[in-house]
C-alpha cells in the first residue's frame, strides 16, 4: 500500500489524488500520470511562469501550476473547455509573432509547439500573422541559432551553463524586438556536449547542433505516433 505519510489530498479536475508536501501543482500533476502543458518549465530548474500555457483555476482565479504549490484540500480545474482554449491562443500567439514553417523544420515531429497546435486542433490562428523580420546567427563554431523559431521560453537560459554558473545564453532587447542570444565569447569555447543539450533542451527548432540534421525519418520521432500528453509525457 503506498505510504501517504508526507503527501496531502487535494482534487484535481474532479478527480481525488494525492501530492507530496512542497510539490507544485504540475508535479503533482505528472506524478499521478496528469498532464499540464508548460513549456518555460523545465524539470531540474526553478519555475519563473513564463508563458502562462500551465494556467489552471483555483476560487475561480488563473494561477500557473508550475509555480503555485499544492496545499491540502485545494480544489483545481486544469482540463476545462475554457482552460483549453485559453491555452490554445496561447499557442497561436505563439505561431503568429514568430515565423514557424515546420514542413522545412529540423524539429518537425519533436517539436512542442508543433505537438500543441495539433492536441488543441489549432487550424487558423484567431490573430493576424506579424511576420517579423528575424535572422539565423551561424557565428559560433557549433550552434546555430534560428530566431525566427525562438518562443523565449528562457529554457536555454536556465539550463546551459559552464562549471562557474555563467549562463551561455542570454536575452537581449526588449518587448517584440526581444531576443534570445548566446554569448559570442562565451559561447565559442561551448562543447560538444553543451550543445547538443541545448538542442535537446530547446522545445522548438531554435537551437541547432551544427552537423545534426534530419537523422530521424519523419513518422518515427517523438509525437508522429503518439500525441503530446500521452504516457510518454509522464515517463520517468
Amino acid at each position: 500500500m503506498e505510504n501517504l505519510e508526507n503527501k496531502i489530498k487535494i482534487n484535481l479536475d474532479g478527480k481525488i489524488i494525492y501530492a507530496r508536501k512542497g510539490s507544485t501543482i504540475v508535479e503533482a500533476a505528472r506524478e499521478n500520470g496528469i498532464y499540464i502543458p508548460t513549456f518555460c518549465h523545465f524539470e531540474g530548474t526553478d519555475p519563473k511562469a513564463c508563458c502562462r500555457i500551465c494556467s489552471v483555476k483555483i476560487n475561480n482565479r488563473l494561477m500557473t501550476s508550475c509555480t503555485t504549490p499544492v496545499t491540502a484540500g485545494m480544489e483545481i480545474e486544469s482540463n476545462t473547455e475554457e482552460l483549453k482554449d485559453f491555452r490554445k491562443s496561447i499557442v497561436e500567439l505563439l505561431f503568429v509573432s514568430g515565423n514557424h514553417f515546420c514542413p522545412t523544420c529540423e524539429k518537425s515531429g519533436n517539436c512542442e509547439l508543433q505537438a500543441l497546435a495539433y492536441r488543441f486542433k489549432m487550424l487558423v490562428p484567431r490573430f493576424p500573422f506579424s511576420f517579423p523580420r528575424k535572422e539565423a546567427d551561424a557565428s559560433n563554431p557549433k550552434i546555430i541559432k534560428e530566431q525566427n523559431r525562438c518562443i523565449a521560453c528562457k529554457r536555454c537560459i536556465k539550463t546551459i551553463h559552464d562549471e562557474q554558473g555563467r549562463h551561455y545564453f542570454a536575452y537581449k532587447n526588449r518587448g517584440q524586438h526581444l531576443e534570445v542570444v548566446l554569448d559570442p565569447v562565451l559561447g565559442a569555447s561551448i562543447s560538444d556536449a553543451l550543445a547538443k543539450r541545448a538542442m535537446e533542451n530547446c522545445p522548438v527548432g531554435s537551437i541547432l547542433y551544427k552537423g545534426k540534421g534530419f537523422d530521424q525519418p519523419i513518422g518515427t520521432r517523438k509525437y508522429d505516433k503518439q500525441p503530446i500528453g500521452s504516457e510518454i509525457e509522464n515517463q520517468s
